[in-house]
């Protein structure tokens, strides 16, 4: 199913549409099959594994890539069993957009830069668009400039996991395979 696109359902179809389930009845006639319009819908998306594309480099997002966070958001919900942060280009969009899981929340971070990193160690990770784990080196300390999902500038100081997951997910927008 498309978003935008009109869709054929029989008499109470459910559709699962992202985090929204619709139950539809043809309330004219029942026994005739109803149309419907799904239009900015939510998408879990399918996730990017062609390491070809994901060692492309992203550009920057604007306020006309608003349906990308949502998507990017929606997907990671979607996988936060085995997933605690997403770039865009793992979702097949070479923008620099990131999300991450921190305990109960996720939020997005537009055209991340860091612009500070102290306390280098090495670590293994492993990334939900690639099979198994490679070494890297990590930051204990970040700082990083970025608009958040309405697209305000922002700067944050993060460490720990969630610097390490931000450093993941830049290195992603960056074309770095890890």
């Amino acid at each position: 199913m498309e978003m935008g696109k009109r869709h054929v359902v029989s008499k109470n179809a459910v559709i699962n549409w992202g985090y929204h389930i619709f139950r539809i009845r043809c309330k004219i006639n029942p026994c005739f099959v109803c149309v419907i319009e799904l239009k900015g819908s939510n998408m879990v998306k399918k996730i990017m594994r062609d390491p070809l594309f994901l060692a492309q480099k992203s550009v920057d997002a604007t306020e006309a890539d608003k349906q990308v966070i949502t998507d990017l958001l929606d997907t990671l919900r979607a996988n936060l069993d085995h997933c605690v942060g997403m770039a865009a280009n793992m979702i097949g969009v070479k923008k620099n957009i990131i999300v991450v899981a921190s305990g109960p929340f996720q939020f997005a971070m537009v055209n991340p830069v860091i612009t500070k990193k102290t306390g280098a160690y090495q670590v293994e990770e492993g990334c939900l668009s690639l099979d198994g784990t490679r070494p890297c080196t990590r930051y204990q300390e970040i700082e990083v400039d970025y608009l958040d999902q309405h697209f305000k500038k922002q700067h944050g100081k993060y460490s720990g996991w969630v610097a390490q997951i931000i450093q993941h997910e830049v290195d992603h927008c960056n074309g770095v395979v890890i």
